[in-house]
């Protein structure tokens, strides 16, 4: 049950970033381009997800526990750190100069685009490096 709710979720995450325009690096980089000829129409999709997530996030949060898990993860480190510093600064760099982040990009595979199978294969490889980097410090 818990796979399919998964399933389900996924596709739904993904059917939501292709009909608002996610998946399409122009788009994303005409919203990140607010110097020149800049495309707002993004912050809709944001409004939309935040009128969504709100009461729910208030409701579940009071919750003991998940509906579909044993407990809830929280995250024990909340200090900001150079590690996390590094990493969001290239998260940042990265969405910036190819207009795909790691949800959208999963998303545009289904449209077979070069660009975007390139992205995921490099995505993939710094994950990889990424690890063996965090393994070895």
């Amino acid at each position: 049950m818990i796979r399919l709710i998964s399933l389900l979720s996924g596709i739904i995450f993904g059917l939501g970033l292709t009909i608002s325009g996610m998946v399409n690096p122009q788009k994303v980089l005409g919203f990140l381009n607010i110097f020149d000829a800049w495309d707002p129409s993004l912050i809709f999709v944001m409004v939309g997800a935040i009128i969504i997530f709100a009461p729910l996030h208030f409701i579940f949060k009071k919750k003991s526990r998940p509906i579909l898990a044993k407990n809830f993860i929280s995250i024990e480190n909340k200090n900001i750190d150079k590690k996390l510093l590094i990493g969001s600064s290239l998260f940042g760099v990265g969405w910036g100069l190819a207009g795909l982040c790691p949800g959208p990009a999963i998303a545009s595979i289904s449209f077979l685009n070069p660009s975007s199978l390139i992205f995921v294969l490099f995505m993939f490889v710094g994950f990889f490096i990424a690890n063996r980097i965090e393994k070895n410090i």
